[in-house]
């Protein structure tokens, strides 16, 4: 009896390749629009599978590591002709196999990143193009919203499972080619340190992950029903973020969708300047790339807040750096911390990426990575002026292309940090035409923050106000 009934809770997640097969397929039936074979959103659809081939190469590569001094020895000991002795033989062997699979395992992993890149470069050209679309038609899902909102919700349970997995589910899954097979992200330096200052375990971790996908799929279904006007074109693009396999691949890894979750509330709020300064300024202080979007936020707002959006965004974004400065200095290690954070050279283009270091860089020097960089730089200073004014179709498209543009020069891992700008480029497929979408005009005698100084001032000019001369006859 037990045994017959057993058999219905024996439920096994498929593993990658299996999961890349069937999400490319059902996305295919929902999203392909099989009356207009040649239309924009049909490519979209298909090339957003492009980076998923680079992905599975890295994560099916064990990780690289340094042969031990103890080969190196052997092997010189090999080429001093003493084929004598056995055990020096045999030692010989035993490394000259191990050198040659680790030699391999390095070639695919470069491989798999270079892939990434030229994926990642065909991304940025996309984003660029998406400028010129001006007639953007209504091309609704092949599901209907019920239908879609079902789905999604099956496809939460699923990655919840998948980032709730147990450790022997885990190794099971590397062991057979699992959805999570060794691990691919920073949590070497931001997310470990993270975790040991908020003193938080790995299972906490993966729930504050959910959390933050959950965050994700909301904000992609309110900013669409809100924003687009159109909740069937939110809720796809919810929808297709959860079924994307790089979704599946690093739903447990905090650090690759925190900062992403506020960064689409700050587009929700996009109307109040204040609020949207605040929230990309939290993100910015908790990782890095936030930070990059300032120029292009402050040029969307200029004229219509831009002031206020810098102010809230730098009292933010300086409240939690503080804040975590100020647990390094309890704790003794703020100098230590700063020190450490200035000698990695995955963000520093200017230094050689060390050995150690995975990713398309690792052993190249750093005079071939400062041109990318300097590019870039150029790239993000130039959305604070092109196109002017902006939209908020411009500011997804470019949004998008900035943080894309990251993965070409940052050195530990670029290219794997797709859930960094997947979301606005779904927003991007899915939005219908914009050009109406900016931020509000301030009116002084509505606005909160008018009122507000006012309201402090008040004393001040009761204070200050200067007699009235009265005439004496």
């Amino acid at each position: 009896m037990f045994a017959a009934v057993s058999v219905f809770l024996d439920f096994n997640l498929p593993n990658a390749t299996t999961w890349f097969y069937f999400s490319f397929l059902l996305s295919v039936a929902i999203f392909f629009k099989f009356g207009r074979l040649f239309s924009i959103r049909n490519i979209d659809v298909i090339s957003l599978f492009l980076l998923v081939p680079g992905i599975m190469i890295i994560q099916s590569s064990p990780a690289p590591t340094t042969p031990a001094p103890a080969f190196y020895a052997a092997e010189l000991i090999g080429q001093t002709g003493l084929g004598g002795m056995p055990a020096i033989v045999g030692a010989v062997k035993v490394y000259a196999i191990e050198r040659q699979a680790t030699a391999d395992d390095l070639q695919w992993l470069r491989v798999g990143y270079l892939w990434l890149l030229i994926g990642s470069l065909l991304f940025f050209i996309r984003c660029l193009f998406d400028l010129a679309l001006v007639q953007r038609p209504i091309l609704e899902p092949n599901l209907t919203f019920g239908g879609l909102g079902w789905f999604g919700l099956a496809l939460i349970v699923c990655l919840t499972a998948v980032a709730f997995r147990s450790d022997d589910r885990a190794a099971t899954a590397r062991q057979n080619n699992g959805l999570i097979q060794r691990h691919v992200g920073p949590e070497s330096a931001a997310v470990s340190e993270a975790r040991r200052l908020a003193k938080l375990t790995p299972f906490e971790m993966r729930a504050f992950a959910v959390v933050g996908q959950l965050a994700v799929v909301l904000g992609l279904m309110v900013l669409g029903r809100l924003h687009f006007h159109d909740a069937s074109a939110g809720i796809a693009a919810a929808v297709f973020y959860l079924l994307l396999p790089y979704t599946a691949s690093f739903v447990s890894q905090v650090e690759h969708v925190w900062p992403m979750a506020i960064i689409v509330w700050a587009l929700v709020a996009y109307r109040w300047p204040s609020v949207s300064g605040l929230l990309l300024g939290l993100a910015a202080g908790s990782f890095y790339y936030p930070a990059l979007l300032l120029p292009l936020m402050v040029s969307f707002y200029w004229g219509r807040g831009a002031v206020r959006f810098a102010f809230f965004f730098l009292l933010s974004m300086t409240a939690v750096m503080g804040g975590v400065a100020l647990e390094y200095h309890l704790r003794g290690e703020l100098h230590e911390s700063v020190r450490r954070a200035f000698e990695l050279a995955s963000w520093q283009p200017w230094k050689t990426p060390p050995a150690d270091l995975e990713g398309f860089w690792t052993g190249v020097h750093a005079a071939y990575r400062i041109p990318v960089f300097i590019a870039y730089a150029a790239f993000v200073i130039a959305t604070a002026f092109w196109p002017a004014p902006k939209t908020l179709g411009h500011v997804l498209a470019l949004a998008s292309a900035i943080l894309i543009g990251t993965q070409f020069w940052y050195a530990d891992q670029g290219g794997i940090y797709v859930l960094w700008y997947l979301p606005l480029m779904l927003l991007m497929v899915f939005r219908p035409n914009l050009e109406d979408r900016r931020p509000p005009r301030i009116v002084p005698e509505n606005d909160w923050l008018y009122r507000f100084r006012a309201l402090i001032a008040r004393p001040f000019r009761r204070w200050l106000r200067t007699p009235e001369l009265t005439n004496v006859s």
